[in-house]
Order: C-alpha cells, then structure tokens, then sequence
C-alpha cells in the first residue's frame, strides 16, 4: 500500500469497485432486495455490547460489503485504529496524540505515552470526581451560608455542553432528584439571565468547563455567574459555590477558585469526545459515580469490540463503511438521527458536533484538496414529534436523506401500550421510508384517481434500525462509543485529520476584533469588510435607540 493509495481512497481497487457497485445495486429497489431474499435481514444485521443493528433497509448487499472491507483495507483503516488505541500522533495537524478511548480504560489496564501514565492520570481524576460528586449528592458539601447544594449550573460550550447536557436528559430515571443540573452555553444574556432568575444563590454550585479557561462565551457566562453569587454572599463565597473543568491553574486561582477542585484533562481529548472525562463531572453529580463508571464500562466494551472484532461483525466498522457508500457512491448528503425515544431529544444536537465538526473537512491529512465528498449533514429529532414536522421531506422530498431509527425495547415508564404504540410507529417510518408505496398500492386502497399521484412514496431511503432493551449508562456509553468509531472509520478512508477544528478559529478571532470595535462603538475598522461594518452600524444605532 503506497501513500498516496492511503492519502485518496479514489485511487483504490476497492473504490473503482465500488463505483461500478453503485450503478447497479445503488439504483435497485430496497423493496425487491428485501423481496427476493428473505434472510437478509439475518444476514445484513449485527449486534454488539446490546446493541442491535438492521442494515438489511441500506441499498448493500453481501458483495458491496466485502468491497468496503477491502477499501477500508487499502486505505489503512486498521492500521490507524490500532495507532489511535496505542496512543500516536495521529492529530497530525496539532501533532497530538487521540485517547479519548483512554478515558474508559479500566484500573487495570496499561498505556503509556510519550513517558506518562495514562491510566494512572486518568483514575487519579475520576476519584477526585467521585468523592466530589459524594460529597455534593450526601450533603457534606455545602454552599456558604451551610445550605445543602440542589442546583448544578454547567457552564460550557460545544463538547463541554453538549456531551453533559444529552447525558442529564437520556439518563432522567438514574439521576439524583434532590439535585437539578442547568445547563448554559449560549453567549446570549437570555441563556444565562433565565436560569439565574430561578435559582438561589446559597443552594447552587457552577461547574465552569473550559480547558484553557479563557473561551469567550464560557468565561462570560462564567464571570456573571461569579457576580451573582459574590452580590449575594460575598467574595469569599466563590470558594464553596465554583468549581472548574480546566488545565490553567493561573487563570482558575485568579478567578478565585480553589485547585484542589480544579478538575483536568488532557490534550489528547477533543471537546466533542470529552463527555467522559473531566467534563462529565455534571453528568457524575447527577447520576452518582457507580453509574457514571457504569457509563465508561460501555464506552469501553464498543472500543474492545471495534478494536477486535473480525471485520465482517464489526458494528462500528460496518457503520462507517455503510455511511462511506452512501455519501460517496449513492451521492446522499445528509443523514436524520430519528430516536424513538424522549430521553435522546439531544443525541441529534450531540451527533451534529461529533460528525461534523470531526468530518467537516476538504483538505487530507497531507494538505491536498480532497476530489470526493466528505462528513455528511447530520441533523434530528425524537420521533414521534419529527413525524408531524419533518418526515413528509423525508418520505416524499426530491432530496433523498438516510436515516438512523434508534429504538429502545422497555422503559420505565410503563403506561397502557404507550411503548408499544412508540415502537410501531418507529417500524413503520423505517419500513415506508425504504419500501415506499407504489401507485398500484394506493389505488388499491380506493384512493380517487386525481389523488393517486399525490399518495405514492418513492420510498428507497437507505435506512438503518438500531435497537437496544434499555437506556440505562451502560448502553448509552456504548451507543456514543458506537458513532465515535464510525465517524473514525470515515475519515480514516477520506484520508482527513478528523480531531482537528481549525473551521472553528476564525470565526473566534474575527469576534475578538469586532467586540473591540463594538466597545469603542466605532466602525471603521479597515481589517473588516464593507458589509461587516455597515452591519455593526446598524447594531449601534438600535442598541441606542
């Protein structure tokens, strides 16, 4: 295998294979694959760590698989999961390290990198978090006037949000209900205003997540958060209401916070990935640390599966792959997470950070411009709310769309056949989204003649069933685990760098000067651009209306 084989999967075998697959099993009829093979469902589905997948709606068959394999061969996909699990550089970018996976692994387990202990560092943190988290949830951590905390107020943006946030609502039946947890990240004043509003300031603690503490929007938040407490209980309560989620011992002294409850992490940890770090520490709070380990034991036994697994039963693997096909070779740009379940209202916000901003990428990891699309459109709702928004796009839009029907068997909260009627409603849309319904069929149904082409569903929606028994820790830690490792598997065959987000730092500086000018409420900034000035005029002239 050359380099430049690895670094433009376009020039495989594999790759011209499939592209000779995708004019003629991508243009069949899910309907007639089902049809004419009554084991596919057997064969073209996979389960691993509880979770079930039916891959038997995606336009694939048994032959289209095996040239996936064999193009995640060509470009190296193996290769660089194994130097992902053992710690190199594979951020090469920011020539760092990817250990996300190190977060779950167990007592004991051995990794070292680049001379450090990693398993070691890692467990030395979640026992501090844990006996923080005790301390808190038993009482014995107490506010400054000696009120027992019921109020945890994370604030953070992107993976220091959206991980702990998703989290708190897919886990409501394990969480503490004497403590509630607030989530805050938006810059907006609305978004920290709100929350405040309805809080006392003796009863609440501040979870400030940011690793260098310096991001603008959470040190914001972060600094009117302090000033509210410190107006109602002054300066040395900062102490028992304020804790951080940071490296910069500097920054978090000087805000007036105790390091000992300073709680770190590492640089090998992307935010999007960085829920079961550090960052979860809301997320512990609430659920306790047995559950929160609960948790790391599924991140863990899904990176075990996708580290060992043959490539034919590899869940995470077979997921990338079926996502590689139908961005690449069925030309399908964006893909709906519809979880039939209220708990995982936020896995789709969750989902959208870690796709695309780790496959958000045109440029491969050796710097040339990719020929080939990349990290698809993730987006989502829980059904069956998205069935009375969205779906009529879905079923009969020009724009073909993939979907990810997650279903969950049992709930605790049993009442009449409310998950039965859930659950058929997810089979349905996963059934009508692939099978469609032929004119033939709505005549048949006694539609009048004007009205048939109105009621046909072209169907043929490349869909995916994943079902699992429960939403407890354990099976959400594998689920996350699960995308994790499918989005790897993308980008390691685009050939991008897939924990970098330089997309994101631009727009960051650019705000800094615009702040500036907008505090001097001056506009003729020459670095700006005609449209950006005339807008910040604008802005003045309302704000002093």
């Amino acid at each position: 295998m050359t380099n430049e084989a690895v670094a433009d999967p376009s020039g495989t075998d594999a790759w011209k294979q499939l592209q000779g697959f995708a004019a003629t099993v991508g243009v069949s009829k899910i309907r007639e694959l089902l049809t004419q093979d009554q084991s596919r469902p057997t064969r073209l589905s996979c389960e691993a760590v509880g979770i079930h997948a039916d891959f038997s709606r995606q336009r694939i068959t048994s032959e289209v698989i095996e040239a996936l394999i064999a193009l995640a061969r060509q470009t190296g996909v193996f290769e660089l999961r194994d130097a992902m699990f053992t710690g190199e550089h594979i951020n090469t970018t920011e020539n760092r390290a990817v250990l996300h996976t190190a977060l779950r692994l167990p007592r004991h387990a051995q990794l070292t990198v680049d001379g450090v202990d990693i398993v070691n560092e890692v467990h030395e943190v979640l026992d501090r978090m844990s006996l923080f988290s005790d301390a808190v949830r038993s009482g014995e951590w107490v506010g400054e006037t000696g009120k027992k905390i019921t109020d945890v107020v994370n604030i953070g943006i992107g993976g220091s949000d959206l991980g702990p946030a998703m989290a708190y609502l897919a886990l409501e039946d394990f969480r503490d209900q004497s403590i509630t947890c607030h989530f805050v990240s938006n810059v907006d004043p609305s978004d920290i205003g709100v929350v405040l509003e309805r809080l006392n300031p003796e009863t609440t603690l501040f979870v400030i997540a940011s690793k260098t503490f310096t991001t603008l929007e959470t040190m914001t938040n972060a600094g009117d958060a302090r000033a509210w407490v410190v107006a109602a209980l002054g300066e040395a309560s900062v102490q028992k209401h304020f804790v951080a989620l940071s490296t910069n011992a500097q920054a978090v002294t000087a805000f007036g916070i105790d390091t000992n409850h300073m709680y770190g992490f590492w640089d090998w940890v992307g935010g999007r990935y960085s829920m079961d770090s550090a960052i979860g520490l809301s997320t512990m709070i609430a659920i306790g640390p047995k559950n929160f380990r609960s948790m790391l034991s599924g991140f863990h036994a899904m990176d075990e599966h996708f580290k060992f697994a043959d490539a034919g039963s590899n869940l995470p693997l077979l997921m990338g792959l079926i996502a590689v096909w139908n961005r690449n070779f069925l030309k399908i740009p964006t893909t709906a997470v519809l979880p039939y379940s209220q708990y995982l209202s936020r896995f789709p916000a969750y989902l959208q950070q870690l796709t695309m901003e780790s496959n958000g990428k045109s440029v491969r990891r050796d710097g040339a411009a990719v020929a080939y699309d990349t990290g698809a459109i993730f987006w989502g709702e829980p059904g069956t709310n998205g069935q009375h928004s969205f779906y009529q796009l879905l079923h009969q839009g020009t724009s073909v769309v993939t979907a990810d029907v997650i279903v969950i068997a049992q709930t605790a909260h049993a009442i009449g056949n409310q998950q039965d009627v859930l659950v058929a409603n997810a089979l349905a849309q996963a059934a009508v989204l692939a099978l469609g319904r032929t004119a033939q069929e709505v005549i048949a149904d006694g539609t009048a003649p004007e009205l048939v082409a109105h009621k046909v569903m072209p169907g043929n929606r490349p869909t995916s069933v994943f079902m699992v028994k429960e939403l407890d820790p354990r099976t959400l830690g594998a689920l996350i685990a699960l995308y994790e490792h499918s989005v790897f598997v993308q980008g390691a065959i685009w050939g991008i760098d897939s924990f970098d987000q330089w997309g994101v730092e631009l727009g960051k500086k650019v705000a800094l000067g615009i702040l500036a000018d907008l505090t001097d409420g001056q506009v003729e900034d020459p670095n700006l651009d005609a449209a950006s000035r005339a807008d910040m005029q604008t802005y003045l002239s309302f704000k002093q209306r």
